[in-house]
């Protein structure tokens, strides 16, 4: 199933938690925090201005970015966990 969002949406996939601590300390799932860094699935068309045209996103599919713990709307498509967002929710993108 594809999936498109609308306007200035993106769909994020959570990358995964760590499972370990900078100590070399394994965390059982329960104790690991909710991911804040996903790779960008899929773009919108941008947001619609009044006059009728659109404003671009920056974002592109494939990047990755940082987000809010409790940022946009978490959503499950055939067994995968996704992420739906407004672009201005993101924080920053990750460059290697």
């Amino acid at each position: 199933m594809k999936i498109r969002p609308l306007d200035d949406r993106i769909v994020v996939k959570p990358l995964e938690a760590e499972g370990k601590t900078k100590g070399g300390i394994v965390l059982p799932d329960t104790a690991k925090e909710k991911p804040q860094k996903g790779e960008v699935i899929a773009i919108g068309a941008g947001k619609l201005l009044e006059n009728g045209s659109r404003v671009p996103l920056i974002i592109k599919n494939g990047d990755k970015v940082l987000y809010g713990k409790f940022a946009g709307n978490e959503i499950k498509i055939d067994n995968t966990t996704y992420i739906i967002l407004r672009e201005s929710e993101l924080f920053a993108r990750l460059e290697a």
